[in-house]
C-alpha cells in the first residue's frame, strides 16, 4: 500500500507534508518526497489526511465491555461490590471472548492498535486478539486476599500454562505479561513468588495496580510501613520491565523508583476521574524522566476506548491539578499514546512512522471543520481532534478498520452475541 502525498506526523512528533509512504507486507519500507518507483498496487491520496502511529492502549481489562454501564454514580467501593464483582462471578468463556472481540472492534475504530490487558480466561481473549488480527499483551491477573498458599492458588497454575501456550502467538501480535492485580488483593509470599517466576523468564514484562486511590496508598503504609511502589519493589515485582497503572497518589520517593526500575507509568485518566479516584500528575512522571503511557481502563469505569478522549483529558487534567497550563505539551502527550505505550508493551519496532517499523498506523481525516483553522497541527490533533476522525487502522500492515467497514471482525454479529451473553450474565444474577 502506498500513500500519496499525505501529512505525516515522524518518528520525531513533527509535520511534514506531501510525503510518500510505502508499506511492504508487515513494515514501513519507503518514507519520501517522491513516489517510490517501480509500484503497483493499491494507492491511498492523502489529500486531508495525516499518517501517524497508532495508539497503544497502556492498561485495559477489555471483556468488561460486557459491563458498560452496568454501574453508574456509585462510590468505587459499592461499584465494585454490588455491581461488578457479581457480574464477574457468573462471566464465561464464550461471554469473554465476545467481549473481548466488542472492544478490539471499538479499539481499532479509535485508532488502538495494541492493548495491554489484565484479567482473566485469558485462553478466550487470545483466541479474540488472533481472531481480530490485534495486538495484545495479555496478563493473568493475580489475587490472592485470603492468603493461601501459591502451591495451591489455581490461577497461578493458570497464568504459567498460558505463557507456555500463548508467549508471542499469532506471529508475535500476543505477547504474555505477569501480573500482580495489587498490592491489597495479595500478600508478601504471592508478590515474591511472581517476582521470582518472572525473574527465571526471559523478556517477560509485569502489569501492576499501584496507588489507584488515596485508601489503597495509606492503608498500605499502615500494613507494610512503605508506600505500595516501595513494597512492589522490596518484592521484586519491579525486577522486569513493568507497566504500573493509574499512580495517582504516588509520590516523589515512588517516582524514584520507577525511574530507577525502568518502570512505565500508565496514566488512565477519565477512568480515574469518573471513579472520583483523582489525576496522576503526569507532568512529575515526564519531569523524572518516566516512560509515561496511557491506557483506559475499563469500559465498565471509562464507558469508551476513545483514545483522542483519554489524550486530551489527560492533558487538560494535569493542567487544572498542577495549577500550571504550561504542564504536559501536545508532543509529551502523543508521545504517551503512541511511542511510551508501545514501549511499555515491550514493541520497540513500533510507536513510530519511521523506516522499517512495523505498519502499525493510522489515518486521520484533519479536513473537517474541527480541525481548521491550522495554527499548529500538532495542538489540533490533542485538543479539536475526534475519535471518529480516525478513518483507517493498520496492524502489520493490513488493513483492519477503514471508514465503518471492518476485515477481520464481523460487528453486526460481535454485537448480538455480546448483547446475548450480557442477558445471559444478568438472568443468573
Amino acid at each position: 500500500m502506498l500513500f500519496n502525498n499525505i501529512t505525516v506526523l515522524n518518528e520525531k512528533l513533527k509535520i511534514e507534508k506531501n510525503r510518500y509512504v510505502l508499506i511492504t507486507e508487515d513494515r514501513i519500507s519507503y518514507i519520501g518526497s517522491e513516489p517510490p518507483q517501480e509500484y503497483h498496487g493499491r494507492e491511498v491520496d492523502g489529500k486531508g489526511k495525516l499518517l501517524m502511529s497508532g495508539f497503544f492502549n497502556a492498561h485495559a481489562h477489555s471483556p468488561m465491555t460486557l459491563m458498560r454501564g452496568y454501574g453508574e454514580n456509585m462510590i468505587l467501593q459499592d461499584w465494585l461490590t454490588k455491581k461488578i464483582f457479581p457480574f464477574e462471578d457468573k462471566l464465561y468463556g464464550e461471554a469473554v471472548y465476545w467481549g473481548t472481540m466488542l472492544a478490539m472492534a471499538e479499539s481499532l475504530r479509535f485508532g488502538i492498535v495494541s492493548t495491554s490487558d489484565m484479567y482473566y480466561f485469558c485462553d478466550d481473549m487470545a483466541k479474540a486478539v488472533m481472531d481480530s488480527q490485534t495486538k495484545n499483551n495479555i496478563s493473568r491477573s493475580i489475587a490472592n486476599p485470603a492468603g493461601i498458599s501459591v502451591n495451591e492458588l489455581e490461577s497461578f497454575e493458570e497464568m504459567k500454562r498460558f505463557f507456555r501456550d500463548f508467549n508471542n502467538a499469532a506471529d508475535g501480535r500476543i505477547k504474555v505479561d505477569m501480573s500482580l492485580h495489587a498490592e491489597y488483593t495479595s500478600n508478601p509470599d504471592t508478590a515474591a513468588a511472581l517476582a521470582d517466576y518472572a525473574g527465571s523468564l526471559q523478556n517477560v514484562n509485569m502489569q501492576v495496580h499501584v496507588s489507584e486511590t488515596k485508601i489503597e496508598h495509606e492503608e498500605c503504609i499502615k500494613r507494610h510501613g512503605m508506600t505500595p511502589a516501595a513494597y512492589l519493589e522490596k518484592m521484586g515485582i519491579f525486577n522486569v520491565p513493568a507497566v504500573a497503572a493509574h499512580c495517582v497518589y504516588s509520590d516523589d520517593d515512588d517516582l524514584d523508583i520507577f525511574r530507577k526500575k525502568g518502570v512505565t507509568v500508565a496514566t488512565n485518566p477519565v477512568s480515574n476521574m469518573k471513579l472520583a479516584s483523582g489525576i496522576c500528575n503526569v507532568q512529575k512522571v515526564i519531569d523524572k524522566g518516566i516512560n509515561l503511557a496511557i491506557g483506559t481502563d475499563s469500559v465498565a469505569s471509562n464507558n469508551s476506548l476513545n483514545f483522542m478522549e483519554e489524550i486530551k483529558t489527560m492533558a487538560i487534567g494535569c493542567k487544572t491539578i498542577s495549577n500550571d497550563p504550561t504542564a504536559v505539551t501536545a508532543e509529551d502527550a502523543l508521545k504517551a499514546a503512541t511511542l511510551g505505550g508501545a514501549r511499555a508493551q515491550g514493541r520497540m519496532d513500533s510507536g513510530a512512522l519511521k523506516l522499517g517499523n512495523k505498519a502499525d498506523l493510522i489515518v486521520v481525516d484533519i479536513s473537517g471543520p474541527n480541525m481548521h483553522p491550522v495554527h499548529n497541527l500538532i495542538n489540533n490533533l490533542v485538543y479539536s481532534n475526534s475519535g471518529s476522525d480516525v478513518i483507517m487502522t493498520l496492524v502489520d500492515g493490513k488493513v483492519l478498520y477503514e471508514k465503518g467497514e471492518y476485515s477481520t471482525i464481523d460487528i453486526e454479529k460481535t454485537i448480538s452475541q455480546v448483547e446475548k451473553a450480557t442477558e445471559r450474565i444478568l438472568e443468573r444474577l
